[in-house]
């Protein structure tokens, strides 16, 4: 038995779970990326004030309100004194976010899975460096995996994505 336990310590979590693939980028044997399902992750070249203006654009036009836009990157340029050699050590130029909400995806979420109201209002955080910026958002449908509201979920979260390639390639 003890031999067993042994032998599924050694085994790491990701590879119990099919969800979560691992991979690997060749560029750097020190360099390991992590591809988590539960993240939109998309790179962009651009600087972030068009891709983020292009994203508010598109999110406003696809009837999403935007309720607050909070500039992390500036705000956490107050600490860079206090936390020193610890402070931006990705050398990001800019970290923003996006609150935003739909009505009446709120609703149908709510009407189903109450619960699921802890994802209204969702937000999108972007961050750039080395003249591209990263749009991250997490993903409503895999959240809500073992809700009710699952299905609405999903399809938020592909209306979202949706929204997100169209300011993409508003950029091109």
């Amino acid at each position: 038995m003890f031999k067993l336990l042994g032998i599924l310590l050694l085994i790491p979590i990701a590879s119990l779970n099919a969800e979560t693939p691992l991979v690997v980028k060749e560029e750097n044997a020190a360099s390991i990326q992590r591809v988590n399902p539960l993240i939109y992750d998309r790179t962009v070249a651009g600087e972030m004030d068009e891709v983020y203006k292009n994203v508010f654009t598109a999110l406003e036009n696809n009837s999403y309100f935007v309720i607050f836009e909070p500039n992390i990157g500036k705000n956490l340029s107050h600490f860079a004194k206090r936390w020193g050699e610890d402070y931006n050590r990705n050398n990001l130029t800019s970290i923003r976010s996006m609150v935003f909400c739909s009505a009446w995806y709120a609703n149908r979420i709510s009407n189903i899975d109450p619960s699921m109201l802890a994802l209204c209002p969702l937000r999108i955080t972007l961050y750039s460096k080395d003249k591209q910026t990263h749009i991250l958002f997490v993903r409503p449908g895999k959240v809500a995996a073992t809700s009710k509201a699952q299905e609405v979920a999903k399809e938020l979260e592909d209306d979202v994505i949706r929204t997100l390639e169209v300011a993409i390639g508003n950029m091109k």
